[in-house]
């Protein structure tokens, strides 16, 4: 069936290319050709590397690495709908197909907005499609509220792909992480849909009430007085097991800190994720945490946090596993790498615990490292280059 497609598609291949009748659309054509088939073409010169392993291969294999938390996630929306509303005598299927009718809006928006910019920049460059947004284009949703209106994503979206990576050149050349410049974007844009609030909204169904609005564990932190439990959407407080597989509302994607792992043991055998960035990064979260915790003080009550609690709960454990180790944006030496991730763990906590307006800190820490990420490389190189001249001269 395949060979007959295949055999299809090549006879009109030839329309499509320089001189013939659609050859504007080349770039179109050879997206779907790419995605559907890999090329058969060699390279003629230049060639230092051979592998089996391509950006396409590879964007295949992080999304993978994200079905566990995508899946978990539609189910857990299904789930909070159901404990808020008191709706509860559902099953899993129930449950888990609410969540992704919910949730399907948000990513159909995400990928359509973002592949048809991409699609329309690369027509216009005469460039190929690139693979990139097949992992943005599920990320996106994933670190959003679920209330997220889709006209609001959409515009971030676009902001995201045209101003932080197509003006740079497109993938691979972009600086700013995409999934996380719309997260920016979104909240600084439209805070009052990002503060830490989750709606769960009725799609139709026998439920209670229409929907649940409450604050995420890290909102309710940040707007006591002093120290507090964290509460679940019942008002009961919230077990460690809860935190860590994200049995709490939150964005989607993001809660399960089982299901992270599940993908960093995906990411970490395929090679794809840098273990050094992943590891010291968990390293200045929790030391950063154990320090915040030593000295907690009632202005500032998510310092009540344990360092264990402070990785499981919100967006940090996705953070470091996804977004951090994205090797366009991080860094490429491996002393740099554990420097850019201890960096990212640090401060994602400095900022959660001592911004009581921004209970969430991993989205700008890795943001504001992907800024310094080419000036650590830099200065890693160049101590490695005096190091050896002096070297060099001791020797001489």
């Amino acid at each position: 069936m395949m060979k007959g497609l295949k055999k299809k598609i090549d006879s009109v291949k030839p329309q499509f290319e320089k001189g013939g009748k659609f050859s504007k659309l080349h770039s179109v054509f050879d997206g779907f050709y790419t995605f559907l088939f890999t090329p058969n073409e060699t390279s003629g010169s230049g060639v230092h590397i051979h592998d089996s392993n391509d950006s396409k291969r590879t964007m295949i294999m992080v999304v993978i690495a994200l079905l566990p938390c995508c899946l978990f996630g539609m189910w857990n929306v299904g789930l909070q709908h159901a404990i808020a509303t008191g709706d509860t005598d559902h099953g899993l299927f129930h449950l888990f197909f609410y969540g992704f009718w919910a949730v399907l809006p948000q990513i159909l928006t995400a990928y359509i907005v973002g592949l048809g910019i991409e699609f329309i920049v690369a027509q216009i460059r005469g460039h190929e499609i690139q693979e990139g947004f097949l992992v943005s284009g599920i990320l996106i949703p994933m670190i959003c509220p679920v209330s997220t209106p889709c006209w609001m994503l959409a515009v971030a979206v676009a902001f995201a792909v045209v101003f932080a990576k197509e003006v740079f050149g497109g993938t691979g050349y972009n600086f700013l992480n995409v999934a996380l410049v719309t997260r920016a974007f979104l909240f600084f844009a439209y805070p009052s849909k990002m503060s830490g609030d989750n709606v769960f909204v009725s799609l139709g169904d026998t439920a209670a009430v229409d929907g649940f609005s409450g604050a995420t564990p890290l909102g309710q932190l940040a707007a006591s007085s002093g120290p507090a439990e964290v509460l679940g959407v019942t008002g009961d407080p919230l077990s460690y097991a809860d935190m860590f597989f994200g049995l709490y509302p939150g964005s989607w994607g993001e809660t399960s800190t089982f299901c992270i792992l599940i993908g960093l043991v995906i990411l970490l055998a395929t090679g794809i994720a840098s273990w050094r960035i992943v590891f010291s990064a968990a390293a200045g979260g929790f030391l950063m945490s154990l320090l915040a915790h030593n000295f907690a003080n009632t202005l500032y009550p998510v310092t009540f946090l344990s360092p264990i609690e402070q990785l499981s709960l919100g967006g940090f454990a996705f953070a470091i596993v996804f977004m951090a180790t994205d090797p366009v944006t991080a860094c490429r030496t491996n002393i740099g790498k554990y420097i850019y991730g201890f960096l990212i763990g640090a401060v994602a906590i400095i900022i959660r615990c001592y911004n009581t307006g921004y209970p969430e800190g991993a989205m700008l820490a890795v943001l504001l490292m992907n800024c310094f990420a080419p000036l650590i490389d830099y200065c890693v190189v160049n101590a490695n280059i005096n190091r050896r001249l002096k070297r060099a001269a001791v020797k001489n």
